[in-house]
């Protein structure tokens, strides 16, 4: 049976789901700039191992050709969460932990989602969708000053409204955003751990003055804190006692903590952990320090994998593996330069062109893994097209839930896949938002860019038309999976018509059937 969430005028009212069995537990593992090809499985050439990912695919459903809703963090994480494209907000992607909520207060989320389904829900890990902080001075706008990243005129002694636990979650221990943009503060609940602030190069050594590599170059300044090639912060507010080495760790901790408290009661729990890595900076523990060829990244991603590895054991530890989903995915390709390739001879975002920020797949290619041993008899791979936005949709499915009008408008659920069908279809078109705003959509082989260049981080970023050229990009993906052959002129019909439907779907408001 399924109950339609009905709306009031002053928001949603979330009827109670009761339900003949236990439901199974879920635990959304979001890494952050993780490339398709840096999941051995995915990737026949990988420098980087990751045994407990490969075996969650093994014992699972690997998805090779799913997409995030946008290249970067903060929209990526909106379609995650809300089942919605973050380009039909008035938001812009910003990059610091100040900036104003996302998530408008009357949206479905996937916490709400879940505990109108009867789960004890949770956030833990990187948020970056925006918190209503407080002022010291309401007088004063809380930049002081813009793009400086010192001190501000926030008031980390007060409550910090609009965070996860007014959006669904009943737990949540968060970071505001990535570890290398202020604030550098734990958040618990509505509540800075630590509000004593201090400033990160009071704390912290710099090394500026050594920064050779182009990706790091064009994102730090005089201010930051520098080491070596992925080891950078921005210069800003953090906690007097945090400490940036062990920030992951002690999130994963957060995260375990939560299954092991909430896996010894009778009701289901959802868990949402994005990581912070392995974004920058690049801080391998101790246990993976040194382990690979390939650097601190490749380190760093021992630990990323030993997350998968500790959520199993603490699962199998409680009787709960089986009759747990463990889903596994990345925010947005990974953040992998020319540089990086020709130094490591790994690709990051193997068999795809570009980076995090682009508009081509390998800004938002990624990873996918699905695993839940009670219900999926079959593990496979599957080839359709999906999205991170379609999680939403699919555990409302799962759960028994319909999605009322105007909410998660852009999730479609691909339960038939994991009910067995791999060959399921389950949407007949994908929209993408690039870095700088460009958008890009797919339809069965054809993917239509309404820009020339990567519309990302991956140069040339723009590039203007000539007399007679072509207007935007035009690829058959099936054919041309590293977009090198723009068929924009040649196929003039399929361009104008994915370039409408883009459009039409744009201003429509939504993308699923209402």
């Amino acid at each position: 049976m399924k109950i339609k969430l009905s709306l009031l005028a002053t928001g949603l009212l979330y009827v109670p789901v009761v339900f003949a069995q236990k439901q199974p537990n879920v635990v959304i593992i979001l890494a952050d700039d993780m490339g398709y090809g840096d999941v051995g499985c995915n990737n026949p050439y990988a420098r980087v191992r990751t045994p407990a990912i490969d075996q969650l695919a093994r014992n699972g459903i690997r998805f090779t050709d799913a997409h995030s809703a946008g290249a970067l963090s903060g929209p990526s994480r909106y379609g995650l969460v809300t089942g919605r494209y973050f380009f039909r907000t008035p938001k812009k992607s910003e990059y610091w932990g100040y900036l104003s909520p996302y998530i408008e207060p009357e949206r479905l989320t996937i916490g709400s989602l879940m505990r109108n389904a009867g789960y004890t829900t949770a956030c833990v890990g990187k948020w970056h969708l925006g918190l209503d902080w407080q002022l010291k001075d309401d007088s004063k706008p809380q930049i002081l000053t813009p793009k400086k990243f010192g001190y501000t005129n926030t008031d980390f002694s007060a409550p910090v409204k609009r965070g996860p636990t007014e959006l669904g979650f009943d737990y949540s221990f968060i970071l505001p955003a990535s570890l290398d943009m202020p604030p550098y503060a734990f958040v618990r609940n509505d509540r800075v751990v630590d509000p004593d602030v201090i400033l990160t190069a009071d704390a912290y050594p710099k090394k500026q003055d050594e920064t050779v590599y182009a990706w790091d170059r064009k994102h730090t300044n005089e201010n930051d804190i520098y080491w070596e090639r992925g080891v950078w912060w921005r210069n800003g507010e953090m906690s007097r006692s945090f400490k940036f080495e062990e920030c992951f760790p002690t999130i994963v901790d957060e995260g375990i903590a939560f299954i092991d408290r909430e896996g010894r009661k009778d009701k289901p729990f959802f868990l949402y952990m994005p990581l912070t890595g392995p974004h920058t900076p690049w801080l391998p523990t101790v246990q993976f320090k040194g382990s690979t060829e390939l650097g601190t990244y490749g380190d760093f991603m021992g630990d990323i994998d030993n997350v998968v590895a500790r959520v199993n054991a603490k699962l199998k530890e409680l009787g709960l593996e089986k009759n747990t989903i463990v889903i596994f995915a990345s925010d947005n390709g990974g953040a992998w330069e020319e540089e990086d390739i020709q130094q490591y001879g790994h690709q990051s975002n193997w068999s795809r062109r570009g980076q995090k920020g682009d508009a081509w797949d390998g800004g938002h290619h990624v990873p996918l893994i699905v695993h839940w041993p009670d219900h999926i008899k079959y593990p496979g791979v599957c080839s359709q097209t999906v999205g991170l936005v379609d999680i939403l949709a699919t555990l409302a499915d799962l759960t028994g839930q319909s999605l009322p009008k105007g909410q998660a408008e852009d999730s479609f659920s691909f339960k038939k896949v994991l009910d067995g069908d791999m060959n399921a279809s389950t949407r007949d078109q994908i929209m993408y938002l690039s870095g700088s705003g460009k958008l890009a959509i797919k339809k069965g082989d054809w993917k239509y860019i309404d820009c020339l260049g990567s519309g990302g981080f991956t140069a040339p970023a723009r590039l203007s038309p000539v007399k007679n050229g072509p207007k935007g990009q035009l690829y058959n993906m099936r054919t041309d999976s590293l977009e090198s052959n723009n068929l924009f002129l040649r196929e003039k019909g399929i361009a104008n018509e994915l370039s409408a439907l883009l459009k039409k779907l744009l201003d429509q408001g939504y993308s699923r059937p209402q």
